[in-house]
């Protein structure tokens, strides 16, 4: 079981600089820019400091006192006007206290449940930033898809309106490639103004504003996960998952608090101890005088001893703190448990769906073939008479349509193997610099095979 930061792994990004392309550079502008893994930071530190109060409790409290007192008597028997100067220190240090005890224990387990949130929160950070990241460029590709989309019936619109006018056919078939244009069009705006979320949502991460990413190779690996057993993956994923251990660092705290509300019928003992001088001074006149002689001067005073309490009736609230706090840790215990069916069946929803998405990448890049063919014979067959108007415009979109997707499957398994690596609790700045190694500037992207007249074919790993 993982106990230590996640941050210890950034160190590796500043020893391969030649790693260094764009998504390693967010995600390091990330760390320093989001406010969301500041305050998680600031949460953690804050419990360890609340973890060392606790301590605290347990150990030697040691104080210097000193006071002064002026006194005027005036009595039938006495009558005296003097001061007295006391200082000095004194030390408490508990012997048995259950209840400081277990509330040390508490905040122990509290510290645990912070630092298991930091980790989940660095691990979200990871998983937004790659999202953020390739949500760009899948609105990109969509803009692209959405363009192309939009020249081609463009095209298809203009031959048909000359195409009429040289009478060769009816004028619906050019209001059908009108339509059909207007239509996309509209899509086009839209992808454009989802272009520009998804870069407002990735400068809401680190800050800036990026117009040029690098994008995934065209052989870039589709690999299964590894082990392909969903039941390993599961079983990882209930051992190492950080939101599991934060609930179960709190089941503990909820736990030791009620130990601590148990204590409150324990008896407590305490050492005591002291040393300080008093001095008085003025005792010179008046009454009583060889009494108040004999008693100025310096006192030198040192006192040790134990001090035992045993609480007997506390008007019933240490036994409703009981019922509280038992009660409480029902409630961390129901919630571990739902804790743990939410993280098994996510596991395996996610490997089944990484798996998935390899099949589907696979099929669309068949479809693509396919789609390219019969665009080729919807053109033909439209020259020569056989394929109307309609026939083309619905041929053009299904053809970048299938490009559009066979571009969003492949972000979908990058974000889903992300996605499973977080839920198992082994993601780490490592799988994206393992990922930044498929990422080029050069890297065409769909614009190249949306604007190529020529089929695609590349590699899908299985």
């Amino acid at each position: 079981m993982k106990k230590r930061f996640l941050s210890g792994m950034i160190g590796l990004l500043a020893a391969n600089p030649v790693l260094a392309m764009n998504l390693i550079e967010t995600y390091e502008k990330a760390l320093s820019y989001d406010s969301g893994i500041a305050a998680a930071r600031a949460s953690f530190e804050a419990q360890e400091a609340a973890t060392d109060v606790s301590r605290a409790n347990l150990l030697p409290q040691v104080n210097a006192f000193g006071e002064a007192n002026y006194t005027d008597t005036e009595s039938s028997y006495q009558n005296a006007d003097f001061t007295t100067l006391a200082y000095g220190v004194r030390l408490s240090q508990p012997l048995f206290r259950a209840d400081a005890w277990y509330s040390f224990d508490a905040s122990k387990f509290q510290s645990e449940a912070a630092r298991a949130q930091y980790n989940l929160a660095q691990q979200q950070l990871i998983l937004d930033v790659a999202s953020a990241y390739f949500n760009v460029l899948r609105a990109a590709d969509t803009l692209t898809t959405a363009r192309a989309t939009e020249a081609a019936i463009q095209r298809q619109y203009e031959q048909a309106q000359e195409r009429f006018d040289v009478g060769l056919i009816a004028i619906t078939e050019v209001y059908e490639a009108r339509a059909s244009y207007d239509d996309s069009k509209s899509q086009r705006i839209a992808a454009e103004s989802d272009l520009d979320i998804a870069r407002e949502q990735l400068a809401r991460l680190t800050g800036e504003y990026t117009e040029e990413l690098d994008n995934l190779r065209e052989n870039f690996p589709l690999g299964r996960p590894e082990p392909m057993d969903p039941s390993q993956w599961e079983a990882t994923a209930l051992e190492q998952n950080w939101t599991i251990q934060a609930a179960a660092f709190d089941l503990n705290t909820s736990e030791a608090n009620l130990k601590v509300a148990k204590a409150g019928h324990y008896p407590t003992l305490d050492l005591n101890a002291s040393y300080g001088k008093s001095e008085i001074d003025g005792l010179d006149n008046g009454t009583l005088l060889v009494q108040r002689r004999s008693s100025e001067g310096t006192t030198t005073e040192a006192v040790i001893g134990v001090t035992l309490n045993v609480p007997l009736y506390m008007g019933g609230g240490t036994q409703a703190g009981v019922r509280q706090q038992r009660s409480l840790v029902t409630v961390a215990e129901q919630s571990l448990e739902t804790t743990r069916r939410d993280v098994r069946v996510n596991t395996r929803s996610l490997f089944r769906t990484v798996n998935t998405n390899i099949e589907t990448t696979s099929a669309l890049e068949q479809t693509i073939i396919s789609r390219r063919s019969a665009l080729d014979a919807t053109r033909a067959g439209y020259e020569v008479g056989t394929r109307n108007i309609v026939e083309v415009l619905d041929a053009e979109r299904a053809y970048y349509v299938a490009l559009r997707d066979y571009a969003n499957s492949r972000y979908d398994y990058v974000i889903n193997t992300l996605s499973l690596k977080q839920a198992a609790g082994t993601l780490s700045p490592q799988d994206l610099i393992d990922l930044n190694n498929w990422l080029s500037a050069s890297a065409p992207g769909i614009e190249a095979l949306a604007n190529d007249e020529e089929t695609l074919e590349g590699p899908v790993g299985n």
